[in-house]
């Protein structure tokens, strides 16, 4: 069990965590609104501790001075910042270091830091439930790559199975004759027999090397939406871009754009042990997580009521409350929109349509204190974009576009080509119909959940229909309802009727 327990009760909090990799060291800044849990900072430093480690049995020299620095800043960093709650982590090179704890002690001893070393079981566990803090229906392997060791930890039913830890981080497969892609093939092959019993249909990716991977992919093929959290490859699109990956040098890979050369190393490692996945564990497809170790020893640490909320509506809810809108619009629209949404045809599947028309209410105010010049743009970016978990990227284009319409942008969102990439034309059109629903709603009723109850929109033989409670006909079926009930109705293709009359 955690030290302390963060509770959604109450303002935000700020939650520090240092991991101290093999590779990297890093710390994350989190802000946290409920289960809405959000970047602030990020910085890191590739000290490289595991280099040596295979060839010694020891952390690096340069890279021990090179984390010691960065820990003394991160130190300085968190003191002025003064968190909630402090985690420190460090993981396979200094656990299995000879000098590892030694290293801890000159640590606490400088900088105050105490750090917590985590065995391979808790290490595979940590990145599991990272992994479930971010996409909560993911099922199957989770794959944690760092410098020295690969985690891989079954996931079902939302719940963290047995896992694995195996030596294949690029510091612990070192061929001294020079990196040989087919060599290292027969190398990881080998290393990887233990996992046989860990088939899957997909992997949860998780660490910076498989990021970078992703990105590859995404630049290679063109891909419009540079979002790496739950970016998915098909096994087939993944074996292509490592083996592409394999087959450069070095040079060519430190002039790849944004590629820095201590990531240009350790590359083609990472893409021959996810080769070597696919064919071992049998996979058709790749996700790509941002969330790992770090996000599993804050998740864990939630209290029991917030690990439970769905993190696409917290993250809805906390964009959507911060421009002062009233905390029951959002429930009362997704209450009132719902024979419009029962009526439309499904666009993922009937449940989780539901969910993602629950999150658009939640963001039916986000372009309150937006230009009204650029409100639609601003506003669909800001939703295709948001670091919010929990959602596909045909998810994030599907909100996108119900937010697009809420602000009344037209049938061509402002990127056509991405929407197009992501979406069917079905999809698309069952968004706009959602978000003219939520646009509906806002204006016959000023966004005064009190009034709105006195509306109500029905579908039923072709129609549209539009009526209010007694003594509520003139004030809220006017003009601009006509307007936005006939953009709905024609969206929908159905007649519009208002109040009994055509």
């Amino acid at each position: 069990m955690p030290e302390a327990m963060l509770s959604a009760i109450g303002v935000p909090r700020d939650v520090a965590a240092i991991d101290i990799g093999s590779n990297s060291v890093r710390l994350v800044l989190y802000r946290l609104e409920g289960r809405a849990i959000w970047t602030v900072f990020n910085e890191k430093v590739l000290a490289g501790l595991g280099r040596d480690l295979a060839a010694t049995g020891k952390l690096s020299v340069e890279g021990s001075a090179q984390a010691l620095i960065a820990l003394k800043r991160f130190a300085a960093v968190i003191d002025g910042v003064k968190p909630a709650h402090t985690f420190v982590a460090a993981t396979a090179a200094v656990r299995e270091a000879a000098d590892g704890q030694a290293f801890c002690d000159t640590v606490a001893a400088e900088t105050g830091l105490k750090i917590r070393i985590l065995s391979g079981e808790e290490e595979a566990r940590y990145a599991a439930l990272g992994v479930l803090a971010g996409i909560p229906d993911a099922r199957g392997v989770v794959g944690d790559l760092g410098g020295s060791s690969l985690e891989l930890i079954r996931l079902a039913d939302g719940q963290v199975e047995r896992g694995i830890t195996l030596p294949l981080g690029p510091f612990a497969v070192v061929d001294p004759k020079g990196f040989d892609p087919d060599r290292h093939r027969a190398a990881i092959a080998k290393r990887l027999k233990p996992a046989a019993d860990f088939t899957a249909d997909t992997l949860y990716a998780v660490g910076g090397a498989w990021r970078t991977l992703a990105q590859v992919h995404m630049d290679v093929s063109g891909y419009p939406l540079h979002v790496v959290h739950q970016y998915r490859l098909s096994a087939a699109e993944a074996r292509d871009t490592a083996r592409l990956i394999a087959r450069q040098s070095k040079a060519s890979l430190e002039k790849w754009p944004g590629l820095s050369k201590k990531r240009a190393e350790t590359l083609p490692h990472a893409a021959l042990v996810l080769e070597g996945l696919i064919d071992r564990l049998g996979l058709k497809s790749i996700v790509l997580s941002a969330w790992g170790v770090r996000e599993g020893l804050l998740y864990e640490a939630l209290d029991a009521d917030t690990v439970v909320d769905d993190p696409l509506l917290a993250g809805s809810s906390a964009l959507g409350a911060r421009q002062g809108i009233s905390p029951t619009l959002p429930a009362a629209l997704r209450a009132w929109i719902e024979p419009v949404l029962a009526a439309l045809p499904t666009s993922f599947e009937r449940e989780r349509d539901a969910v993602l028309a629950d999150a658009a209410c939640r963001l039916a105010d986000l372009g309150a204190r937006l230009h009204p010049d650029h409100r639609v743009e601003l506003a669909f970016d800001q939703v295709l974009r948001a670091p919010v978990p929990g959602q596909t990227h045909a998810e994030r284009a599907w909100l996108a576009c119900a937010v697009n319409a809420r602000y009344g942008g037209p049938t061509a969102t402002p990127e056509p080509a991405t929407v197009s990439r992501l979406l069917t034309e079905e999809q698309r059109q069952g968004a706009r119909a959602v978000g003219l629903a939520i646009r509906l709603a806002c204006d016959l009723s000023g966004r005064s959940p009190q009034l709105l109850v006195n509306a109500r929109a029905t579908v039923k033989d072709g129609l549209l229909q539009l009526s209010a409670a007694d003594g509520y006909a003139d004030v809220l079926l006017g003009e601009q309802t006509r307007r936005r009930g006939k953009a709905l109705s024609e969206a929908m293709g159905l007649k519009l009727q208002i109040d009994g009359r055509d």
